[in-house]
């Protein structure tokens, strides 16, 4: 599916997204998902996003990720409200990013009571995501908005897709190794006890 995708200048997101990520962090409830989740990072389930990071430790890479991934959600919720469009609001995320914006959404009553007090809706959409089919690259329109409204990005999980590719094909062979493979879709382990 080709899809266009009508969006704002980045520098005209990155202001809006900027407002929207303080007052997010100024509610009183913020800190405290962001700290929970980061607290119980070993409830994260993922075979290809944070592993794609040379020597993570989710424990260790938490607050950087939960920190990009509020960004990104301020970054989405401000192309929302200016466009209205969901479609076009699921900008190419990198993937350690977009998967710790899933660990996000997954504090889904503590998000609505944000959501309630700041009057501003947090946009993430697993399947526009897929019908958009647009991996995050270099200087593309994330990276510019980003630049604009919270400076550089952070290189150790800010990865082009190709790159994320190329690590994501050694992970297939060492999982394929122990019987995990359709990128973690798949697992042939045998769990019965020893006879």
């Amino acid at each position: 599916m080709n899809v266009t995708l009508v969006r704002p200048a980045p520098e005209k997101i990155a202001e809006r997204a900027r407002q929207i990520l303080g007052t997010w962090q100024a509610d009183g409830e913020m800190q405290a998902v962001l700290d929970g989740c980061a607290k119980y990072a070993n409830d994260w389930d993922d075979f290809y996003g944070g592993p794609i990071v040379s020597n993570c430790s989710v424990e260790r890479d938490a607050k950087q990720l939960l920190d990009d991934a509020l960004k990104v959600m301020a970054l989405k919720s401000a192309v929302y409200e200016m466009t209205g469009d969901e479609l076009a609001a699921e900008i190419p995320v990198p993937v350690p990013v977009d998967v710790t914006s899933h660990a996000l959404c997954a504090q889904f009553t503590a998000l609505s009571r944000v959501q309630e007090r700041t009057g501003i809706r947090f946009v993430h959409s697993t399947v526009n995501e897929h019908v958009n089919d647009t991996p995050w690259q270099i200087g593309d329109y994330t990276h510019q908005a980003y630049r604009a409204a919270f400076g550089a990005v952070n290189e150790r999980y800010w990865i082009d897709a190709d790159e994320a590719e190329r690590r994501r094909k050694i992970l297939d062979g060492k999982y394929a190794s122990i019987g995990v493979t359709d990128r973690g879709q798949t697992v042939a382990i045998d769990f019965a006890p020893a006879a």
